[in-house]
């Protein structure tokens, strides 16, 4: 176990995964606990976004009140063109679709009825590598409410 989760933690790292996402599971990852490394790193999805709004609420709902509207407290962009509104709300709709796929599933469902090998785990936690470096760039436009 321990070789296979180091084998993972490099692929992750060989792949300049977020400095986030090794830090939210590292220690699933160190115990080839797959299935609570995506739960982990999921969770630090919606901890980047409360940060980010100063928003309380979590998974579709805290997305929804994030980054939707025709004035979001945060962007993934200026906002100016219909390009990038598209681009914004694609982005906004991956998100939801992370928390519906994976935050809510490994939440209700159990460990032994919902495998995680580790190339799923590791195209899991490199799709939310992509997203940390979204958040990290999106901006914030007004306060929240």
């Amino acid at each position: 176990a321990q070789e296979r989760a180091g084998k993972l933690y490099k692929q992750l790292l060989a792949r300049n995964a977020h400095a986030d996402i090794l830090l939210f599971c590292r220690a699933e990852l160190l115990q080839d606990n797959y299935f609570h490394a995506v739960f982990e790193a999921t969770k630090s999805i919606a901890d980047k976004i409360r940060d980010k709004s100063s928003l309380m609420g979590d998974g579709s709902r805290l997305v929804d009140e994030a980054f939707g509207g025709a004035s979001p407290i945060l962007a993934f962009n200026t906002l100016c063109t219909e390009t990038e509104k598209s681009e914004h709300t694609g982005f906004t709709n991956l998100l939801k679709g992370l928390f519906g796929t994976f935050r809510n599933t490994t939440a209700h469902i159990p460990k032994i009825k919902w495998n995680i090998n580790e190339q799923d785990a590791l195209d899991m936690l490199t799709f939310m590598s992509l997203l940390h470096r979204k958040l990290d760039e999106c901006v914030r436009t007004r306060s929240s409410p």
